[in-house]
């Protein structure tokens, strides 16, 4: 379902990317898609997308009372054109893909790191330059920590994943010795 969701948000990433640079709003354009992400996203909201009572006028206006006046006219658009077309539950992946542009243009890449235990500012300093000095772009980094990789580290950054982690490096042996 996830593959589908981007194939269905796409053209209306790329449509408000567009639109965000013809008029100088990526900021803007990026904080709305992510309020709006963060709207649907919420289990109740979620719940009522999908309630076939509920008109698309009803639902248009349940979004426009939860974001208030954080949205312009041209997002309040984009909301109307997504619910007419059944499509506000993949706004989360409109925003994605939508900050993805923006990072590409900006030559900024967002670097998801995984460890075993809690990186310090000075390690993730030092990952943040050599994933610099590799993919040859500035490099944002968000870590988390999972006890389950045992050691090591999981880097997803865009499409592209390097796990280090000693559960991954076992998961391989396994795979390979064929247990």
């Amino acid at each position: 379902m996830a593959g589908e969701a981007t194939t269905i948000a796409r053209p209306y990433a790329d449509a408000a990317f567009k639109r965000a640079v013809e008029t100088g709003k990526l900021g803007q354009w990026s904080d709305a898609l992510g309020l709006l992400a963060a709207v649907v996203q919420d289990p109740a909201m979620a719940g009522l997308i999908v309630n076939p009572k509920l008109s698309t006028e009803q639902l248009v206006d349940l979004v426009f009372d939860i974001a208030g006046d954080k949205l312009d006219d041209e997002a309040k658009n984009l909301v109307k054109l997504m619910a007419e077309n059944g499509r506000l539950a993949v706004l989360p992946a409109v925003a994605t893909l939508f900050e993805e542009s923006k990072n590409a243009q900006q030559g900024t890449l967002d670097v998801q790191v995984i460890a075993a235990f809690e990186m310090d500012s000075a390690q993730e300093s030092a990952l943040a330059d050599a994933l610099k000095a590799k993919l040859g772009r500035d490099v944002r980094i968000t870590s988390e920590q999972d006890p389950e990789l045992i050691g090591g580290v999981r880097i997803r950054a865009g499409d592209m994943v390097i796990d280090g982690s000693v559960r991954g490096q076992l998961a391989q042996l396994a795979n390979e010795l064929g247990i």
